[in-house]
Order: structure tokens, then sequence, then C-alpha cells
């Protein structure tokens, strides 16, 4: 629990920052309002809002009357709480209807989470700094992931940000320094986490054995909408134990051959991960 109130304050504080470097102040505190309220499990007053944003409560007050005039947010007159309004989910399924990548994929999750009993999910890899789930397929037994449609966790943890290093163009500075904001139970140095970004290079997927997550295995392999565009992932995740039991080979081999499968359904051409 403490691990995880430590996440969401650095998150918190990271979505702050962001809005005093924003180029467009106003669309960016909309954003992080919406991001705030999708966050929490209640309704928050203004003043909550304000703070963890750091915004003056009028301009805060100002934005969130722009959103619910919107039907972006909902106001609570008798709690005077602010919580997200259907508007959003309505854009959200519009954007879904026209992803490809999530009717493609979700049978495909389906599959290898019942074949292997792993949770399996579909990601949209949005540059260096974020993934989001835009698919899920829970596994049957007791292990069991906190993650939605619409969750985003940092691009670079896990298995998942070793395929997206592996397979970008980025500067080995700007690796390191987002490096060490990454939080782990068992963290790889930057030496051995680039040596596994060569793996992941060579082998054309990830694995990550118990760093991310202790006693937790994560298996990624990447999904190409074009040649030079990594596009998604479907991303495998169970106890380490229990893979090692049912065939970690085997899982690490479906979920390349159904990457590589969406690639080409994406993409209209062969397009596999170089080797």
């Amino acid at each position: 629990m403490t691990r995880q109130t430590n996440r969401t304050a650095s998150n918190d504080q990271k979505l702050a920052n962001a809005l005093k470097e924003s180029k467009a102040p106003a669309i960016s505190r909309a954003a992080a309002i919406l991001r705030l309220l999708g966050k929490s499990d209640s309704p928050l007053g203004l003043q909550t809002i304000a703070r963890s944003l750091n915004l003056v409560p009028s301009t805060c007050l100002y934005v969130l009357r722009a959103l619910v005039d919107e039907e972006f947010v909902s106001f609570d007159p008798d709690t005077k709480r602010y919580s997200l309004e259907a508007g959003v989910l309505t854009l959200a399924r519009h954007w879904l209807r026209r992803n490809q990548f999530t009717d493609l994929s979700q049978p495909v999750l389906n599959r290898i989470s019942q074949d292997f009993d792993v949770t399996v999910l579909g990601v949209n890899v949005v540059g260096i700094e974020h993934i989001i789930v835009v698919g899920i397929s829970q596994a049957g037994n007791n292990f069991q992931i906190s993650a939605q449609v619409g969750s985003r966790f940092p691009a670079l943890i896990s298995a998942t940000g070793r395929c997206i290093v592996a397979f970008g163009n980025y500067a080995e500075e700007e690796l390191e320094e987002k490096f060490k904001s990454l939080r782990w139970d068992e963290p790889p140095t930057f030496s051995e986490w680039k040596a596994q970004i060569n793996k992941t290079r060579t082998q054309g997927f990830a694995v990550d054995e118990g760093n991310y997550i202790s006693g937790v295995t994560v298996v990624a392999a990447p999904v190409w909408k074009s040649r030079d565009k990594l596009s998604h992932a479907l991303v495998a995740i169970g106890i380490s134990s229990t893979l090692k039991r049912t065939g970690l080979p085997e899982l690490q081999d479906a979920l390349l051959k159904s990457a590589q499968m969406l690639s080409n359904q994406l993409s209209g051409d062969i397009v596999l991960a170089p080797r």
C-alpha cells in the first residue's frame, strides 16, 4: 500500500510539473483534471483538485465549470464534489470503434490467457512517456493484476519498456535519466537493463523476471503498424514459479507469433521485429 501511495504522489507531482511547462496551459489543466478524476476512487472537491495539481483555486474552478458544461465532468451540488461524466466515455467509445488493434487483438488476448492461465494486455505505445492499456484478458487463477482498459503506465517499465527501447532510436543520456525515475520491486542496474534490451533486440521479445513485481514474470512482444513504427505490444503477466512449471518458452513463442500476426494484419504486409 505504501508503495502504491508513493507512486500516486509521484505521478501527481509529475502532472503538476508538466502543467507549469505546458505551452497550452488551458488544455493541459483540463487534461490534468480529467486524469486526476479518472484515477480517483471517489468524487473530489475543488480544494483537493487544486491542491493536487498546484492550481490556483479560482483557475481550477473556471476549468471545472467548462468541463461540466461540455459534459466531461459532473458536479454534485449537495456534496460540492466533482467526478467524470459520461461524455468521456463517448469519446473513448469513438476511439475504440476506430482502433483496429483493439478488435484484432482481443481474441488473441483471450486465447493466450486461457491457454497459459496468465493475464494478457494489449497496450498502445505513446512514445517514450507512457503506455495505455486498450485490451485485457484476465487469468482464471487467483493472481489478478490491477489494470483496466485506459490504465496508464510508464513506457519504460518492465518488459514492455525493453521492447520500446530495443526497437526505437533513443539517446543513452535520455534513457538513463528516465531509468532513474522508474520504480521496481527488484531494480536492475542500468548496465543490466541495457544488456536485457540488447537481448530483446536479438530475440524479438522481452522478459522481466521479477524486476518490476517480485515473483511475477512479464513477457512482452512488439506489434508494428509499419517497419519503422512500434505502435502496440502484447504483454503476458503470470506468477514466475507457475510459468516455469507450465512452459515459459511456449508462452514466449505464442506471444511472439501472435504479435507478428497482428503486425501483418495492421500493416497489410509482413512486418517482423529486427533479429
